[in-house]
């Protein structure tokens, strides 16, 4: 068994002013994102160009907070909403989803695309590669925050988390899916969208592996206490909320190489010559 690195949930202290390690976590993901989109904004066929880039973080940054709170709410925790409406905004309280964030990015993708004249295939292709490292992170801070911990086991990595009130000797799941859905999540799309590829492959291969990557890290995940197993005794809301993302996922890559081309993308210098030509058209 495996010592657990007790830390501070709490990173900075103010007076009543607190800042938590999982807060901290969200930020560096965006600050991650920025600067991954900066460099993969200079691509030729990139549909962002640098300019552009922190506008769409903002915009995925407000999609992520707000799906992700929505998402929770509908999806693990409808019952308070229902019953107490005002808790959707006791965030200071947790409670975040994955699957309700990915929504609230898709839906601030497709306003941002509008925007500044692309497709929100493109886009979607453009912004997939970025998400990883900020999952990474959030994994890590939940783990921080000893929150949505694993199963019991055996194993010799398995560790007692101090704020169990059952102390068991727990899986640390939330590393497993910090490995699994951040870093290998990352290589794998940042280098098989380091060319041009058909539109919406890298957004369905991110459909499909972090769908796979969290079907199976729920199986020694521990389920929401007020929820338990959805289907068939084993399967949980988070199993069954990936099943559709790994079917659309495939469905996408199958759609993608059969039907669409490779974007021919958008650069600083073809958008300053569209702006000359529209000047000297007034």
């Amino acid at each position: 068994m495996l010592t657990y690195p007790e830390i501070d949930p709490v990173a900075v202290a103010i007076g009543p002013l607190k800042v938590h390690w999982y807060g901290l976590m969200y930020l560096a993901g965006f600050a991650a994102a920025w600067w991954l989109a900066m460099r993969r904004a200079s691509k030729p066929w990139s549909p962002v160009i640098k300019s552009e880039v922190e506008d769409l973080i903002l915009f995925c940054a407000i999609g992520v907070v707000v799906g992700g709170r929505l998402g929770y709410m509908f999806f693990y925790n409808f019952g308070e909403l229902v019953a107490h409406p005002l808790s959707l905004f006791k965030v200071w309280e947790g409670g975040m989803s994955f699957h309700g964030g990915l929504v609230g990015v898709m839906l601030a993708a497709t306003i941002y695309a509008r925007r500044i004249g692309t497709t929100f295939p493109d886009l979607i292709d453009f912004v997939a590669p970025l998400v990883p490292i900020g999952l990474g992170l959030g994994r890590i801070g939940n783990f921080i925050g000893q929150e949505l911990w694993g199963r019991e086991t055996d194993a010799p990595w398995g560790m007692v988390f101090p704020r169990d009130p059952e102390m068991l000797v727990r899986h640390p799941s939330q590393l497993y899916q910090a490995f699994l859905e951040g870093l290998v999540l990352f290589v794998v799309l940042w280098i098989f969208s380091s060319k041009p590829r058909p539109r919406l492959a890298v957004g369905g291969l991110f459909l499909l592996l972090y769908g796979c990557f969290r079907f199976l890290v729920e199986f020694v995940r521990e389920p929401d206490g007020h929820i338990g197993f959805d289907l068939f005794g084993w399967m949980t809301r988070g199993q069954l909320l990936s099943l559709p993302m790994i079917a659309t996922g495939i469905l996408l890559l199958v759609w993608s190489y059969r039907t669409q081309s490779v974007p021919e993308g958008r650069s600083e210098s073809n958008e300053n010559l569209k702006t000359t030509a529209k000047s000297g058209a007034k």
